[in-house]
């Protein structure tokens, strides 16, 4: 992922403070929320905020506690028109010492790489990277499907040229079986 903040929301794990909470707050400009918007695939971030702490867990191990608050602006999935959202949401995420990285674990047959348990546990790394973390909790809280209000539901009609579009009702060929039972029941 691109890496969209600057270097103060990059935290090297070496140099923060032993025993002591370090407070953040990230609060992204114009230019830094266009090229998040971007990089999401929205239409805009009109307003981002990323605050909380970063503190120690046990002797080697930081606990992350944030909120995470946004105004995001994206296209109806019915009618493109835009829609926005407000995302109000808490960020917890544990960094742990003991935990392999990803390039450390082998590659399972079936899926791959094998994935924690517990999803707000990730690997201790050199960096802790408040931009990576803002970014994923922000894709992970923005709406699936947005929807304008009072969008009916998306259609569409395609077909080659001379062609015929299909309709809901010849997709559906059991609804004629039982249009035919119902008439051969009515004539008995």
């Amino acid at each position: 992922m691109v890496k969209l903040l600057t270097d103060p929301a990059a935290l090297r794990v070496a140099e923060l403070p032993k025993g002591a909470s370090l407070p953040f707050d990230i609060v992204p400009d114009a230019a830094m929320r266009a090229a998040m918007a971007e990089e999401l695939g929205i239409n805009a971030l009109r307003k981002l905020t990323f605050r909380g702490t970063l503190a120690p867990l046990g002797r080697r191990d930081w606990q992350l506690s944030a909120q995470l608050g946004a105004t995001a602006q994206q296209a109806c999935i019915a009618t493109l028109e835009p829609v926005t959202s407000r995302i109000d949401t808490s960020i917890q995420r544990r960094f742990l010492s003991d935990m392999p990285r990803p390039e450390e674990l082998d590659p399972t047959p079936e899926d791959g790489v094998p994935m924690p348990e517990d999803e707000a546990e990730e690997p201790l790394g050199e960096v802790i990277d408040l931009a990576r973390v803002l970014i994923e909790a922000l894709a992970l809280a923005l709406p699936d499907y947005p929807r304008k209000d009072g969008a009916g539901p998306a259609s569409a009609a395609v077909a080659p040229p001379g062609e015929v579009p299909l309709d809901d009702d010849a997709i559906k060929p059991f609804a004629g079986l039982a249009a035919l039972k119902a008439r051969m029941e009515d004539g008995d």
